[in-house]
């Protein structure tokens, strides 16, 4: 679980189980758990699975917010590689950037957020790939408008 909450999107099987199983044997939470699942679950949940040691079917951690999706276990890797080849065929640019503003904004003020988002931001708003993006933009939509 802890593998997991080190991840941006997750994905996970119909048949996926989370838990802090380390319980059964001493081990405690150090490659983040104790930070990063509050942070997703909320205080309560998280400390429900750090302290009892239980699992959670994939249902039930989709309603919690530690997953993103669900889906069939045969249709797991297949669905995660159309998630990568279709964030990989974005320009990356503002995917980076604005990851990276969500991060340092993550526990500011709003002011403080949406200044890094701006001060992030604007570079990329006035950048040539941004301005290339906006014409295959315009060309697709002049495309649809004519042969519909």
């Amino acid at each position: 679980m802890e593998m997991a909450a080190w991840c941006d999107i997750r994905i996970a099987s119909t048949r996926a189980e989370f838990g802090c199983l380390e319980r059964r044997w001493n081990v405690p939470l150090v490659d983040g758990g104790t930070q990063r699942l509050p942070r997703i679950l909320g205080w309560g949940r998280a400390m429900d699975l750090v302290l009892t040691g239980r699992r959670i079917d994939a249902q039930t951690a989709l309603e919690w917010g530690l997953i993103t999706e669900l889906t069939e276990p045969e249709a797991l890797l297949p669905r995660a590689k159309a998630l990568a080849a279709q964030m990989a065929a974005y320009p990356q640019g503002s995917l980076r950037t604005d990851k990276q503003a969500m991060m340092r904004g993550w526990g500011s003020t709003l002011e403080e957020g949406l200044r890094v988002e701006c001060q992030l931001g604007m570079p990329h708003v006035n950048s040539t790939e941004t301005e290339e993006g906006l014409t295959r933009f315009q060309r697709r939509k002049k495309k649809e408008e004519s042969s519909g």
